[in-house]
């Protein structure tokens, strides 16, 4: 994992129980004229303990994010030596991709005309990038895909992993998601769709899910990468086991390109389908990440939907990992999925900060404030995503 509060897995979640914010003023690039100043993005990360300098200045930084949080996984599952390549895919996306490379290629073309633009301009930014050099870097020659839906692609590229694990394509699938878009025009985008919260001024306080003073969600870098493993494969050769991955889910809205349906039917249909496919009723999930991204019409449609599922009387333990790390877009379902896995392992629900003011609408239990040791046999993970695709993982005790 890297995220706006570590760049390891022990470190984000250290930082998580511990409530941090990683929100901030933006400094990578001149906010003059923008509305929005604010983002989550990585910080302090040593390239160069996992690449080499020259390649990684080929590279946009969505596909070092990936490359570096998949070289930690794959060193963390000790599949990087001993393993059947034939049988090792890999299933890594982004929502947007290498967007401050076209950003600054667009510049060169334009200012310096087109004789001047890389060779490397296209390798170093299309989304399949992290998956194809991770698989050549490793030897992997399973499935290479790299799933693209919005905010849902990190979980849809470990869900789909799943998926080929259990048709037979693959042994072991390396997924999840990887981004970098606080750029100039991706943050100028969403400013003007007032999906971003403006606290400029009081950054670490701006994502507020469930809280009735939310006004946005803050946008965030980072990447999340697991590796999933055929059960009996993983014993034979001794693997360290985190959880099971029990269950997946998805449903589209059918509804509109970025609003949620008001009665959140859509993530309705993706938590069931997902808990359908795990053979697990609503009494047996303790805990949700959710989606939780403090926009208004959002939290209350994910709210109501969970009502909808579990019931309006609910007791289950939700919590929203973007209150700490911001809107993570491609890379929010893997990061978040590993907050997930860890809750279930370590049976503790990390907390949802800056929830001080609920809103009388977003009334379940959002474990405000400080983590809460419980048992959790089995946790839902939500992710939704614009043209309302919708993705739901199971991940349970084993």
């Amino acid at each position: 994992m890297l995220s706006p509060i570590g760049n390891s897995v022990e470190d984000g979640w250290h930082n998580a129980l511990a409530g941090e914010s990683g929100a901030r003023s933006i400094t990578d690039f001149d906010t003059s004229g923008h509305s929005v100043t604010i983002g989550a993005g990585v910080k302090d990360l040593a390239v160069d303990d996992y690449l080499e300098r020259k390649e990684a200045r080929r590279l946009d930084p969505f596909i070092q994010y990936g490359l570096i949080a998949g070289i930690q996984a794959v060193r963390d599952a000790g599949i990087d030596d001993g393993v059947d390549g034939d049988r090792v895919g890999v299933a890594i996306g982004s929502g947007i991709g290498g967007i401050n490379t076209i950003e600054a290629t667009h510049s060169t073309c334009m200012d310096r005309g087109p004789g001047r633009v890389s060779p490397f301009f296209v390798p170093s930014s299309i989304i399949n990038m992290i998956a194809g050099k991770l698989s050549i870097q490793y030897g992997f020659r399973g499935p290479n895909i790299a799933v693209v839906t919005a905010c849902t692609t990190g979980t849809h590229n470990i869900g789909f992993g799943m998926r080929m694990i259990q048709n037979g394509e693959a042994d072991v699938m390396v997924v999840g998601g990887a981004e970098q878009a606080t750029s100039p025009v991706t943050v100028a985008g969403f400013a003007s769709m007032k999906a971003l919260s403006t606290r400029n001024d009081d950054p670490q306080r701006a994502s507020r899910p469930w809280d009735r003073d939310r006004d946005g969600f803050v946008l965030g870098d980072g990447a999340g990468v697991l590796v999933i493993e055929d059960y009996e494969h993983a014993r034979a050769r001794a693997a360290s086991i985190y959880c099971e991955l029990a269950g997946f889910g998805m449903s589209a809205d059918a509804f509109h390109i970025t609003s949620p349906p008001d009665d959140g039917h859509g993530a309705v249909a993706s938590m069931r389908n997902a808990m359908a496919d795990a053979d697990l009723g609503v009494d047996d999930i303790d805990y949700i990440n959710a989606h939780g991204t403090s926009t208004p019409q959002g939290d209350v449609a994910e709210t109501l939907s969970i009502k909808a599922v579990f019931g309006d009387k609910t007791c289950v333990a939700i919590s929203s990992s973007k209150s700490m790390i911001g809107h993570l877009l491609g890379a929010a379902g893997a990061v978040e999925g590993i907050f997930t896995v860890l809750a279930v392992a370590k049976n503790i629900a990390p907390p949802t900060i800056n929830l001080d003011n609920p809103d009388p609408e977003c009334d379940l239990d959002y474990v405000p404030h400080k983590p809460r040791a419980m048992p959790i046999r089995a946790a839902l993970s939500n992710s939704f995503g614009f043209g309302g695709t919708n993705g739901s993982l199971i991940f349970t005790e084993v």
